[in-house]
């Protein structure tokens, strides 16, 4: 209330997702951005219980790829930078980890089998466009992160095997509630941390430093 009026926002009930009551806020924010990216993406993507998954990066996006691929009874994979970040992977569900200082990741990924899908969430287009022959035949590539250089393929790995690459962004409403209630479902949560408002400067630069443990949350009212 200020001066006797009261702030009111309208959305149309089209256009917004019911929010379950064992999510607070700040977890529900990540999941309705970061969440329904990788939870749409997999899902999507047309696999079977069993089947191999990669999850390339163990940040924002990953730390909740590697959760949705295992609760949906994929085989998965963590594949990273350095054995500092096996343990996380680990811990989030992954059942293997790849440090791609130490081993090459695609043979890795071929002693499997190859992957049935790689879902890409990192930060270097670089390292991205090298995983594809890591994949299995008919294997998906599906990029959810958007590195700042190129991604740069091989056209053989895609063409002998029948491989293919797509993006993936987010969902509609409706697939909000399911990312929200899958994550219910199977005590799925994002790794956040919460700022006040009136510190969403200091928040933000933090981001862009790569600092933050996976996502920062505005909060407001404190």
């Amino acid at each position: 209330m200020d001066g006797g009026y009261a702030e009111v926002m309208l959305a149309e009930a089209r256009g917004i997702s019911s929010v379950p009551d064992e999510l607070t806020s700040a977890e529900a924010a990540p999941l309705l951005c970061a969440g329904i990216t990788t939870y749409n993406a997999l899902r999507n993507a047309g696999l079977r219980g069993g089947d191999l998954v990669a999850v390339q990066g163990v940040g924002g996006l990953g730390h909740l790829g590697i959760q949705f691929a295992r609760h949906m009874g994929f085989r998965t994979v963590a594949i990273g930078r350095g054995r500092d970040k096996e343990k996380l992977a680990k811990d989030l569900g992954a059942h293997v980890y790849i440090d791609t200082t130490a081993e090459d990741a695609n043979a890795a990924l071929q002693r499997m089998g190859g992957a049935r899908a790689i879902l890409a969430t990192g930060t270097s287009g670089d390292a991205m466009g090298t995983l594809v022959s890591g994949l299995a035949a008919r294997g998906k590539f599906i990029v959810v992160g958007v590195p700042q250089d190129e991604l740069r393929l091989n056209a053989f790995p895609l063409v002998f095997g029948g491989r293919s690459i797509y993006g993936s962004l987010t969902g509609t409403p409706i697939d909000g509630e399911d990312t929200l209630a899958f994550s219910v479902l199977e005590n799925i949560r994002p790794m956040i941390e919460t700022v006040p408002l009136e510190q969403a400067a200091d928040a933000y630069a933090r981001m862009m430093q790569g600092k933050a443990r996976f996502r920062m949350v505005l909060v407001m009212g404190r």
